[in-house]
């Protein structure tokens, strides 16, 4: 069955092992997204429905890649500070706790980005950028520590990363720390018996208000995966398990005031930015058979070979014709992925495996939601159009795939997982937040949630998955602790 929580409330009690929720019936909500954008009023019905959902590998070259493969992107006014933001991309899909010897670290021959556009040209106005640097204590043995770990410094913890971050604007880097530790992999409660007192030492201050943090964690997206069997077996037979429970990714996060992010320092005046994350590689990497050392050396030019801006549009709006070519693109340049946002090929296999009409094209909604910004000129209200900052120039903003946020919309107390479309303009589409099911919301956008006479059987789209099976942190980098290896 499909489930959905209450108006302005939070996501129903998960039931079931391991946090996964129970299976149970639930009569449709009325008129959330329509009171929220002043679109006019539905009604629901309980009806059969269908999701979709991303498999983190969205792209023939970087499912072979997964230390440059860019999972997710997520941009929301701090809760705990609503003057900041915080940013947080992670890499390397389905990371197996136990997967050792080795385990999961950064690539040292990627730099991986977060890049800011504030001023809607669809180029980077800013962009903070990480590389990692490998050291071994000892490179005699296959062990990723030889003993008890119980600090970032201990001489137990043989495989270490530390970190360098830019600050790159106008073509210009400053360093804003160098060589900070990465927290390691969560190797398990016998190796690493205080996880959590080693990420505090990954996180740190830095001059300015900032907060750095790099290292694994648990996956914070949330979904059913069988989709991808004829969606969800066709029948909706399949639905109601989190497929990511238990799977750890690499993360990093950056919390910074907002003014430092927006357009000429004020972010009061222009409190709109686009938000999305790269993955640039060396284009040759080698091993020498002469090298004692058995390290991998790379150069040659930096190729862009992923790319995250919304959830899932390269994954379930590009075909598969075009997911490599678009993670080598840039903002700048998605006027040629255009007709695949108007005309989706998701409403049409809805509409054929479940008999739900297909919206009319072209869809400008969703060109509204992916690619200009929500303003009252295409969905009825101000939200993340870039032109609402007062001192963009018009004539400049481009319409790009980013993941658009108002930094003046202050965070709430009681979340609302549907975001927007729950009622909750703090919440996805306006940036991203950890908890946003941005499964459902998108899939009900994708059917036409927003458009003035939207069917009443959208509110139901799900695929019953409402929550993190692990809780997130109340404080930065407000992710999850991972999984440990000795589950």
């Amino acid at each position: 069955m499909i489930e959905t929580a209450p108006a302005g409330g939070a996501p129903r009690p998960r039931g079931g092992s391991r946090g996964r929720p129970a299976r149970r019936g639930l009569a449709g909500i009325a008129g959330i997204a329509a009171v929220a954008l002043g679109v006019g009023s539905a009604v629901v019905a309980l009806t059969p429905a269908a999701s979709m959902a991303s498999s983190h590998r969205e792209a023939p070259l970087v499912s072979t890649d997964p230390t440059i493969d860019n999972t997710d992107t997520y941009a929301f006014v701090s809760p705990d500070d609503k003057n900041s933001v915080t940013l947080i991309a992670n890499w390397i899909p389905f990371e197996e706790p136990a997967g050792g010897p080795n385990f999961y670290p950064f690539a040292n021959d990627a730099q991986y980005d977060i890049n800011i556009d504030n001023d809607g040209d669809a180029k980077p106005d800013i962009t903070y950028r990480w590389t990692f640097t490998n050291s071994y204590k000892n490179p005699n043995t296959f062990l990723y520590n030889t003993g008890v770990v119980t600090s970032l410094d201990d001489p137990d913890l043989n495989f270490t990363q530390s970190y360098r971050l830019e600050m790159i604007k106008k073509g210009s880097s400053t360093v804003l720390a160098d060589k900070v530790p990465v927290a390691p992999s969560n190797v398990g409660k016998a190796s690493m018996p205080n996880y959590a007192a080693l990420r505090d030492q990954a996180t740190q201050a830095l001059p300015g208000g900032i907060k750095t943090f790099a290292g694994q964690a648990d996956d914070p997206f949330f979904l059913d995966l069988r989709v991808f069997d004829l969606l969800y077996g066709g029948n909706l037979s399949e639905i109601g398990k989190d497929t990511l429970a238990g799977y750890n990714v690499n993360s990093v996060a950056l919390k910074v005031p907002a003014a430092q992010l927006a357009l000429k320092g004020d972010a009061g005046r222009n409190p709109v930015i686009g938000v999305w994350s790269t993955t640039q590689r060396r284009s040759t990497t080698m091993v020498s058979p002469t090298n004692s050392s058995g390290r991998a050396m790379s150069f040659g030019q930096w190729s862009q070979v992923s790319r995250l801006g919304s959830p899932l549009v390269n994954e379930l709006v590009v075909p598969v014709g075009q997911k490599d070519r678009f993670n080598a693109s840039t903002p700048s340049r998605d006027a040629q992925f255009l007709n695949y946002v108007t005309d989706p090929e998701l409403a049409r296999l809805i509409q054929g495996i479940y008999k739900i009409p297909a919206p009319k094209t072209p869809r400008n909604d969703l060109v509204a939601v992916f690619l200009s910004g929500i303003s009252k000129g295409n969905l009825g209200v101000d939200l993340t159009s870039p032109t609402l900052n007062s001192d963009a120039s018009a004539k400049d903003i481009a319409p790009s795939e980013q993941l658009r946020l108002n930094m003046s919309i202050p965070p709430v107390a009681n979340p609302n997982r549907l975001g927007v479309v729950g009622g909750d303009v703090a919440g996805f589409p306006n940036g991203r937040r950890l908890a946003d099911d941005v499964v459902d919301i998108e899939i009900q956008a994708v059917e036409g949630v927003l458009l003035p006479n939207a069917p009443a059987a959208v509110k139901g789209l799900g695929d019953a998955v409402n929550a993190n099976n692990t809780p997130f942190l109340g404080a930065f980098p407000y992710l999850a602790l991972p999984t440990s290896g000795s589950r």
